[in-house]
């Protein structure tokens, strides 16, 4: 509210009070004086039987014209009630409109009193709602957050509230372009390392048709080591820009984990290790199809490798709130100091294979929680590495 708007309901409030004061004293003061009459007529009364006792009769009827009503009353401790009358027989008709009067001043002053609090109430109450509206907008990015109230009592609190929003403001922007700053270079550098990928493997094409090199293997295998950190930096930043398309639909469980074993037949048959997946029924969840496949032939892939010869288990089931798929190994394990950077970038733990540039994880761990899901890892009780995958219903 405005500083008017303030000045008026202190002024408010002070006439109500005063008038709830003036109205009660008025009535005390009426009181005060009603006794005084009624204490001097009864003195004068004794003063005049005290001279004369056989005048009471015409005492008693002059009384008696004078006052109101001759009700009895219970106080005795005077002539005059000893008669019959109060205070009030004194006071004639006066009294009622005193009361009147005082009721009058009290009432209205409780009224406008009780309309000062209603009013500063639902206006605060306004204030609020007006400071919650224009938070919510901004959260949803609807509007800026400006003051069109002026200045009250709530105006140091919109500005604490302006100072921060607008410096979240600038922190999320900042954020941003450092994020974009971050994709571009990383980008830059994938472009800039393909260039000598791509004149050494034209080098290496030449010195085996010339003659051949011991070496030529050895650069050909670094070769495809530096071709795949290529890949894996433009992917990053792609992944870090936000560009990266995810196309989600319904699949069903059992037909992506098939078609993820039947990819890696080939290098598992190799070292003579099998993939086992049972057939539980159908389970849809909502992802992307390329992308889903991806995370599983990694999960695969890494459980393969550290379990040379022997099988690698899939198991999955579905509830309300998620649909959950297990992936382990027989082998030994995550060593316990890995498990909580193995799906940080370029991480290799310490039974890395070699070769490998520590993408794989963190990349598949980023793709599930960019489809409302998680990825965990860790070992089963008996032995083991485990991975642990959720799509979540909502």
């Amino acid at each position: 509210m405005s500083g008017r708007k303030h000045i008026f309901i202190i002024l408010a409030v002070t006439v109500s009070v005063s008038l709830t004061a003036s109205a009660l004293t008025a009535l005390f003061l009426f009181r005060y004086y009603s006794r005084l009459q009624f204490d001097m007529a009864d003195d004068i009364c004794r003063e005049v039987l005290e001279q004369d006792p056989n005048v009471q009769p015409v005492l008693s009827a002059a009384l008696k014209e004078y006052t109101v009503s001759g009700q009895d009353s219970s106080m005795n401790s005077s002539l005059l009630t000893a008669w019959g009358y109060r205070e009030s027989d004194f006071s004639g008709t006066v009294s009622h409109w005193h009361l009147a009067a005082a009721a009058a001043g009290v009432l209205s002053g409780i009224f406008l009193f009780a309309c000062t609090f209603l009013y500063r109430n639902r206006t605060e109450s306004a204030r609020i709602q007006a400071l919650t509206n224009d938070l919510e907008k901004i959260n949803m990015g609807k509007a800026a957050f400006l003051s069109v109230h002026g200045e009250d009592v709530f105006s140091r609190l919109e500005d604490e509230i302006y100072k921060t929003v607008t410096f979240l403001y600038q922190t999320k922007d900042a954020a941003v372009t450092a994020k974009k700053d971050f994709a571009d270079n990383l980008s830059n550098i994938a472009h800039q390392i393909k260039t000598p990928i791509t004149a050494i493997s034209l080098s290496v094409q030449t010195m085996k048709q010339e003659r051949d090199n011991p070496y030529t293997k050895q650069i050909q295998k670094q070769l495809r080591r530096l071709t795949r950190l290529e890949e894996s930096l433009l992917l990053l930043s792609r992944l870090d820009a936000g560009v990266l398309p995810l196309h989600k639909e319904e699949i069903d469980v059992f037909t992506v984990l098939t078609l993820a074993a039947d990819e890696l037949q080939e290098l598992f048959a190799q070292s003579g290790t099998s993939i086992r997946i049972p057939e539980l029924g159908q389970m849809a969840v909502t992802a992307d199809w390329d992308w889903t496949i991806e995370i599983f032939i990694n999960l695969m892939k890494n459980c393969g490798e550290h379990n040379t010869g022997g099988i690698v288990h899939c198991f999955y089931s579905q509830n309300p709130m998620y649909t959950e798929i297990l992936i382990w190994d027989e082998g030994k394990g995550f060593d316990q100091e890995d498990i909580p950077h193995l799906f940080e970038r370029f991480y290799r733990g310490k039974n890395a294979r070699e070769g490998g540039i520590g993408i794989g994880l963190a990349l598949a761990k980023e793709m599930m929680e960019r489809q409302n899901g998680t990825l965990r890892a860790g070992n089963m009780p008996g032995g083991g590495a485990c991975f642990e995958i959720r799509f979540y219903s909502c």
